[in-house]
Formats: C-alpha cells, sequence, structure tokens
C-alpha cells in the first residue's frame, strides 16, 4: 500500500546520544537494543482501522514513534519501520453500514485522510505499510503454522468454525502486559473479545481465522474461506518483515492487551521464540477539556480540522509535547494556544540567532539530544529550548540600540543551528 511523501529531515552535525525507552514488558527504562544481525533497527507499529478521520489521539502515537525514528536516524542507525493498516474488520463495516456507503469506499477515503495528515505533521512515513487485504496470504501461512504446532484449533461442529490459539500455548502469556487474570478478563471483553463464545477451550481464547459469513468478504484458505483475526494480522505483518523478534512493538496504551498481547503470543506459539519484541512501547490517551476523547462521545479533535483552520502542524506537534508520551493527557485550547506562542517565540528566537555563532547552540543541542535519549522526555526539551530563546532574546533586547552584530558565515550561525535541530529532532519547523 502507498504510504505518503518522505519529509526532509536534515543531518545534525555533533554525536548522537543513543536512545533509552520504557518497556512495558521489563517495567523499566533500558537501552533500545540496536545490534541486529540485519544491521537495522525494526520498528512495528499498529495502525489505524480506517472508518474515522486522524483524531488527536492517534496524532500522538504517530508522532511519538516518529520522535523514536528521528532519534535512531540522529544515532545514525538503518531502521526498518513496518505499519499496517486494518483495512478490513468490523468496525469499518458497521460504520459503512450506518451511513450507507461501502466499506471499502469509507476505507479508502479514511486512508487518504490519514495520509494527508502524517504529511502535514512531517511523519516519517513507513518504510512498508501494508494492509489487512494485502497480508491475508501471510495471515493463512500463519494460522496454518499454529494448526501445525498445536496451538490452534477448529471450533468443529459449531455454525460457524472460526479457529482460536490456546492462550496457554506460551507458557509466557501475559508478560507483555503484566495484566492481572481479572484484568485481562475485563480487557479482553471491552476491547473486542468474545469471552462468552461456545466451545471454546477458555475464554481468553483469541480468533485468529473468522470463517466465512454472508455479507462479509472472504478469502479461501486450506482450512475453510474465511478472513482474519486482528492480532494475528500485526503478527503476520510484522515478523514476515522484521524476523521472529525484532526492536519495538509500538502502539497506544490500550494496545497493551489483549492486541500486543496476543501479537506476541502467536508469533512466539508459531516461531518458538521467547520474545517477538525487545520493547514493548505504550503511548497515553488524549483527552478534551478534562473528559476522556472517545468517538462515542463525539469529543474528537480532527488533525484536518486543526490545519484546516489555519493552526500550524508544528504548533500541534509542540502540543502534544507539553506532558511525557506516555502519561493520559489532556488537550484543548489553552494547550494550542500555549503551542502556538512557543512556537511563535522559537522562531522569532532563531531569527534574532543568526547574529551568533552556532557554537551558541551547541550545548542547547547536546542537552535537547539527552533529554530525548532519555524516554523521549519532550517537556524537558521544551523547557531547556524555552530557556534558550529567552536568553536569547533578552540578550538581544539589552543591547546597545548601535551595536554592530557580526553574522556568522552563512549556514554557521545559532539560528541556523536551532531550526536544523528542531526539524531533524522534533518535526518542528522553525
Amino acid at each position: 500500500m502507498r504510504s505518503w511523501p518522505l519529509p526532509e529531515v536534515p543531518t545534525l552535525s555533533g554525536d548522537g546520544v543513543p536512545l533509552s525507552l520504557y518497556d512495558t514488558a521489563d517495567d523499566v527504562v533500558r537501552p533500545v537494543r540496536t545490534d541486529w544481525a540485519s544491521g537495522e533497527v525494526g520498528i512495528y507499529v499498529c495502525g489505524i482501522t480506517p472508518y474515522d478521520s486522524t483524531h488527536l489521539g492517534h496524532a500522538a502515537t504517530y508522532v511519538t514513534f516518529d520522535l523514536v525514528h528521528r532519534a535512531l536516524l540522529d544515532n545514525g542507525h538503518r531502521v526498518h519501520f513496518v505499519e499496517n493498516i486494518t483495512d478490513v474488520d468490523d468496525p469499518l463495516f458497521e460504520r459503512a453500514e450506518r451511513d450507507g456507503v461501502d466499506w471499502r469506499d469509507l476505507g479508502t477515503s479514511q486512508i487518504d485522510l490519514f495520509r494527508s495528515d502524517m504529511e502535514a505533521l512531517s511523519v516519517i512515513p513507513p518504510r512498508e505499510y501494508i494492509g489487512a487485504m494485502e497480508s491475508v496470504d501471510e495471515v493463512i501461512d500463519l494460522v496454518s503454522r499454529l494448526l501445525e504446532v498445536g496451538a490452534a484449533y477448529r471450533l468443529d461442529g459449531d455454525e460457524f468454525p472460526d479457529i482460536y490459539v490456546d492462550h496457554t500455548f506460551t507458557e509466557q502469556f501475559g508478560y507483555e502486559s503484566r495484566y492481572t487474570a481479572d484484568e485481562m478478563a475485563e480487557f479482553f471483553a471491552e476491547r473486542g473479545g468474545d469471552p462468552d463464545r461456545a466451545g471454546k477451550r477458555y475464554p481468553l481464547d483469541a480468533l485468529v481465522w473468522r470463517a466465512r459469513r454472508d455479507g462479509e468478504p472472504s478469502w479461501d484458505a486450506p482450512f475453510g474461506a474465511g478472513r482474519p483475526g486482528w492480532h494475528v494480522e500485526c503478527s503476520a505483518i510484522a515478523t514476515n518483515r522484521l524476523g521472529a523478534s525484532f526492536a519495538v512493538q509500538g502502539g497506544g496504551s490500550d494496545l497493551r492487551f489483549p492486541h500486543h498481547e496476543f501479537s506476541a503470543a502467536h508469533a512466539e506459539a508459531a516461531h518458538g521464540c521467547d520474545r517477538m519484541a525487545d520493547h514493548y512501547v505504550h503511548t497515553g490517551m488524549i483527552g478534551l477539556d478534562g473528559v476522556k476523547m472517545s468517538k462515542s462521545l463525539g469529543n474528537l479533535v480532527f488533525v484536518s480540522k486543526l490545519t484546516a483552520d489555519g493552526h500550524d502542524a508544528s504548533a500541534v506537534r509542540l502540543g502534544l509535547y507539553e506532558q511525557h508520551y506516555r502519561a493520559d493527557r489532556d488537550w484543548s485550547d489553552a494547550v494550542l494556544a500555549r503551542a502556538e506562542d512557543r512556537l511563535a517565540r522559537w522562531r522569532a528566537a532563531a531569527q534574532t540567532a543568526a547574529s551568533r555563532p552556532a557554537s551558541a547552540a551547541a550545548q542547547l543541542v547536546a542537552d535537547v539530544r539527552a533529554a530525548l535519549s532519555d524516554d523521549l522526555d519532550t517537556p524537558r526539551v521544551l523547557t531547556l529550548i524555552d530557556s534558550w530563546c529567552a536568553r536569547i532574546s533578552d540578550t538581544a533586547a539589552s543591547a546597545p540600540s548601535d551595536a554592530t552584530a557580526t553574522v556568522p558565515a552563512e549556514g554557521e550561525d545559532a539560528g541556523t543551528v536551532l531550526r536544523t535541530a528542531c526539524d531533524a529532532l522534533l518535526g518542528v519547523r522553525l
């Protein structure tokens, strides 16, 4: 599937700082593993189900992993970034039926809007952007393997012989989310699971192949026509491109369980590995004016609406950076206003700093790199740049009116260094 255009990411001089991230499974901040045999750092981020426009919850997730991508590039690593898009699933069918449109047309329109939103936000596109329908053959192969090793079973005798995976097959099941049995049961029921389905071995067992139903799309398979389950889609797409084990699996905190737990379990059962991802990284949820943002409440803030109303996408990014990526945080008009004011101050300081040598910004760049390397500490980054810009502006304001500035050679001034650092590391254009 086509992604979106690659933004120009400038090269920043100096040395990067190795990236550490919080790993949900180990409950600790530790270095991202970069010594993979392929020479590349593999990242898999779960994409959208295209039944609605890109809201700030989506934006927060993809901007976060864009920071991860940029930090790794700044350290000289090659990054193999893969993202899926669930372009065949129940929520898409339900929304299309509600709106009286074809589900394929709805999906196409929302995928196009998502691409334009990511382009506006200067998000580096994945190397491979894969739709569920593109990967059906891969899912069939993975389900066949799960059946072969005894991890999967069919509901024989049922009207619909769906295929499930026995979640107890891998001894480490539960390591990724670290939830209690009661928490797993609660989240499984809330987030697309079917604990009460008759014939399953265990209530927590997850669907990997939904047998054909009238009125639903289906694909032929050796074990019967049908379509992929949700979790197995990501398992197949990720491991076929990044290997059975890779560096980072990412997404929103609502994917911690069941989606990421089962995606890992399916891969580990099929490939016999202990751990699919070295890091499991999750972003917090976004609320609006103190209320959790959700489709059911109708309080979503859409990226496309913000940019259509004239708000700078760089300000949107800065607003999302105001609190830490792992925190459940709030969006409001006040957050956006602060971000726009900050962007204006940084741009003014960059102009003023054009009369300063590049060395005047060297320590700032080093400090920003260090803050980002420490689990993407964007609140610290904002404080660092705010303070630097204030000092530049205060110094300029206190200088004698007849003072003659020494303008550095082209491309070697502190303002250029600030612009380059903000663009390369933060995706913010000054």
